[in-house]
Parts: structure tokens; C-alpha cells; sequence
């Protein structure tokens, strides 16, 4: 929705034509933005999803990252924004506080996020999976998740995921991220009742193929609690396990 018609509407309201329920439909389905001309920010995605508009940062400039990191966040409270770089970073920290930068995931956030409920797990198969890992962990957090985080619990030492059951059995939703082979997701799921999101990422050797074998194994998972995002997609990920874990939570309440 543009300014145009958000003002058609508002006079709807204003003569009596249009109810406040009518009025306030309206808006929440056909949304708004803020049209910086680069970029059309989406200010009402938080009314209609839950959560607000995320920045992907590779290819952006800084001062197009600025424009839309202030509306966001005068939208908001907080901001997302995930691969950005080091470069990105420092010309843009000057700008916004609070602010924190994840190096190794590339993710920053602006602000405090959201308020924390309930739990997700973040597991990762060995550490080399750690950016992508910190990737879906720091977007559950900012999400509103409370993020408990597993790391080096790979298939090769099984007896370490073990360890680790009855902390992982109290969540709402696992993630689980692994590279090689990319059995993980499947022997999560074959422990727990739990949904298990199964991040494939690009470590591993020639016929790993840059994470396509990890893919297909968790595509192919005999354990039916599975689902997968694209290779070294933690974000998506983190999003999903949000989105789980605030239903959950929101179903316990009543």
C-alpha cells in the first residue's frame, strides 16, 4: 500500500464510510511501506507475520543499509541484518546503538530484539558448520527465543549428542546443522518428538559438492520430523525454529 491509498482509506474511515475494523483489515492485508526509491521497506510485516522485515546485506550499499535500517528500526525497536561484512559493518555502527556484529555468521543486530520465551536448540555437526550455526542461533535470538547451542555433536562421536538429550528434549524446536554427510537431522530426529530443521552446509570434500550430498541425505530422512532449508541457509532456519517456538508458546498459555 502506498501513501495514495493509505490516504483514500483514511478518509473512508474519517466520513463514516468505512468501520475501524474495516479500516484496520484493510491496512494489515494489502500492508504498507516506506518508498525510499532503492527500496520499498516493508513496515507492516510485523503486524502481518509476527516478525519484521530482515535486511540480506551482500550487494548493498552502506548508505542504502542506513535508510533502511532506520526505518526499520524506528518501525520496530530492532533491526536484522544478516552476510553483511566487516567493511559493512564499521561504516554503519557510527549510525545506531545498541549494535552488535557476529563476525563469523555476518549477521548484525540493532537493538534488543525481541522478548524471550521458551527454547530452541542449535546443534552443529563439527565446527567448521559454526557460521551458519551462529547464523540460526542469533536469528532465533533476536526472533524472541530463548537459544541453547550444541556444538561439535557430530554423527562420528554420536556419544556426545547423547550427553546432551535431556537439555535438547525441553525445547520446541531443534536446529540442526551439519556438512559431509549431513546425517545429523536424521538421528536428532529419530530421539526426540520434536520438530528438527536440518541446515545442509557447503563443508566437506569433492563429492560433497559444496553442500548438495548433505541436502539430499536430509531430504531423503527416514525420520519423519525432519524438514530443510537451502545449503548454508541458518537464517531460514532460525526463522522457521521462531516461528515454531512461538506457537508452541502460545499454544501452552492456553
Amino acid at each position: 500500500m502506498n501513501r495514495e491509498e493509505f490516504l483514500a482509506l483514511l478518509k473512508a474511515y474519517d466520513s463514516g464510510k468505512l468501520a475501524r475494523s474495516g479500516f484496520a483489515d484493510a491496512v494489515l492485508s494489502r500492508g504498507t511501506f516506506f518508498d525510499l526509491g532503492h527500496a520499498k521497506v516493508d513496515t507492516s510485516r510485523m503486524e502481518r507475520t509476527g516478525f519484521p522485515e530482515v535486511v540480506y546485506c551482500e550487494h548493498k550499499r552502506v548508505d542504502a543499509l542506513v535508510e533502511i535500517s532506520n526505518e526499520l528500526y524506528k518501525k520496530n525497536g530492532f533491526v536484522l541484518l544478516t552476510r553483511a561484512n566487516r567493511e559493512q559493518y564499521d561504516n554503519i555502527r557510527g549510525e545506531f546503538s545498541p549494535i552488535k556484529f557476529h563476525e563469523r555468521s555476518g549477521v548484525i543486530v540493532i537493538g534488543k530484539g525481541m522478548k524471550k520465551q521458551g527454547l530452541v536448540s542449535v546443534l552443529s555437526g563439527g565446527t567448521s558448520d559454526l557460521p551458519v550455526a551462529e547464523e540460526a542461533a542469533v536469528t532465533a535470538g533476536t526472533l524472541g527465543c530463548n537459544v541453547r547451542e550444541f556444538h561439535d555433536v557430530g554423527v562420528a562421536g554420536i556419544h556426545r549428542l547423547l550427553s546432551y538429550r535431556e537439555e535438547i528434549a525441553r525445547s520446541n524446536a531443534v536446529v540442526a546443522v551439519a556438512g559431509m554427510e549431513g546425517a545429523l537431522p536424521s538421528v536428532v530426529g529419530g530421539l526426540f518428538g520434536i520438530p528438527v530443521i536440518g541446515v545442509p552446509t557447503s563443508v566437506g570434500y569433492g563429492t560433497s559438492f559444496g553442500g548438495v550430498t548433505p541436502l539430499l541425505t536430509m531430504l531423503n530422512s527416514c525420520a519423519p520430523g525432519v524438514s530443510v532449508v537451502n545449503i548454508d541457509n541458518g537464517f531460514g532456519a532460525g526463522y522457521i525454529a521462531a516461528l515454531i517456538n512461538g506457537k508452541a508458546e502460545e499454544h501452552g498459555e492456553k
